[in-house]
């Protein structure tokens, strides 16, 4: 069965990350394809890029990097939960993502990502970015709108159910086919 890891990409204070992929966890327990878990890249306390080596030689010095190292190569595939920063991801989940080289490789990852545009320029960052590392990233993404989907003034996220189930049931079905297709290159 595909492991597929819910990565949380902001560390920012008072984030709304947390409730999404909390929603997108929720949603992908009702299915029995894979085995789904959140990773949160705020509990791995990840300094600004700290490797005197490039992430391509996988070798680590550093505690938090290996134990980043270990977390991201035991999952198949991963769904990527993104705030849109300045037309870009956050600056947390790109260092996140530069620590590391072979552990991504061949692994499909899907989107959800959020703000006033729904997240899409910061996805489109994602996809060149996960590209060099030899990630797929899945047709189907889930863009929620920072002016429909939350309630700032109640701090409340309230997804449009209707609305974002079919392009997420889409994510999920496109990473399962993906993530086992790709199982004979990652063993």
């Amino acid at each position: 069965m595909l492991k597929i890891g819910i990565i949380i990409g902001s560390t920012r204070p008072g984030r709304n990350g947390e409730a999404v992929a909390n929603w997108v966890f929720e949603k992908a327990k009702q299915r029995n394809d894979a085995e789904y878990e959140i990773v949160d890249i705020a509990d791995y306390n990840l300094p600004l890029l700290d490797e005197p080596m490039p992430a391509s030689l996988g070798q680590y010095t550093k505690e938090h990097t290996k134990k980043w190292s270990e977390k991201i190569a035991s999952l198949d595939a991963f769904i990527v939960i993104t705030a849109e920063y300045n037309h870009a991801p956050t600056g947390a989940l790109k260092n996140a993502i530069d620590f590391l080289h072979h552990e991504w490789h061949n692994k499909p990852v899907g989107f959800v990502a959020y703000g006033s545009s729904l997240g899409a320029r910061a996805v489109e960052h994602l996809r060149l970015i996960f590209a060099e590392l030899q990630v797929p990233g899945v047709r189907a993404q889930v863009g929620l709108s920072v002016f429909t989907d939350f309630n700032f003034a109640k701090g409340e996220f309230t997804p449009q159910e209707a609305i974002h189930e079919p392009n997420m049931n889409a994510m999920f079905e496109q990473l399962h086919a993906w993530g086992n297709a790709l199982k004979p290159l990652r063993d």
